[in-house]
């Protein structure tokens, strides 16, 4: 297999769909998939997928299809979704508090263990209603090194984005989701993946008017 750092975002970007596809399979009870059947499924053309295959080894033979099963596990091992992983949520405004009702354990095994808001703010010292405790910013350090937390979600306004995320990172955080629309500047061992709704959004809107 080929170092994590030489596959492409894209193909990257779509190992936790071939991941639920083969789990889909698996509860259908198919045991055999060709690069076809799981192109349509996620949407993308046969080469592509055989591309992205490509870059982990022989993970099938030509002719004969992908085992599901098998393939299942894979996906599984390579998105370390075979350990629980333990998240933090930082702030707790409206996406944040969806967020927290939102049960990734029940898909994954990722898990929102903690959430965080500014010191002052009326959750503080409360729980979500899945039992998940609420902090004081200020309490960050110490409780992420608690439970070992190395995953954070950052929910805050964009002006406050770099200045939380510096202090995540100054805690032991290795990974950050961010949905403030605004870069932020981390040290080369920390990743960072972004999600903007907003611009999201106006790409669907602008493949919509294309199809009109």
């Amino acid at each position: 297999m080929k170092n994590n750092s030489s596959i492409p975002r894209a193909t990257a970007k779509r190992l936790s769909l071939y991941y639920r596809i083969f789990k889909r399979f698996h509860s259908e009870k198919i045991e055999k998939a060709s690069s076809k059947q799981i192109a349509e499924a996620i949407g993308v053309d046969s080469a592509t997928v055989r591309r992205d295959f490509s870059y982990f080894g022989e993970l099938g033979r030509r002719g004969f299809g992908y085992d599901v099963k098998k393939l299942m596990n894979f996906f599984a091992e390579l998105l370390n979704d075979n350990a629980i992983t333990n998240v933090a949520l930082v702030g707790v405004g409206n996406m944040g508090r969806a967020l927290l009702d939102y049960r990734f354990h029940e898909r994954n095994k990722m898990k929102i263990v903690m959430a965080f808001e500014k010191d002052d703010h009326p959750l503080v010292g409360s729980q979500s209603k899945d039992g998940i405790p609420i902090y004081g910013i200020s309490q960050l350090n110490e409780t992420l090194a608690l439970e070992n937390v190395k995953t954070a979600i950052l929910t805050v306004p964009s002006i406050k984005a770099q200045e939380v995320a510096t202090t995540l990172v100054e805690s032991g955080i290795k990974g950050i989701l961010s949905f403030s629309p605004v870069n932020l500047t981390v040290p080369k061992d920390v990743v960072v993946q972004y999600v903007d709704l907003t611009s999201e959004l106006q790409t669907l809107l602008y493949f919509m008017r294309k199809e009109e």
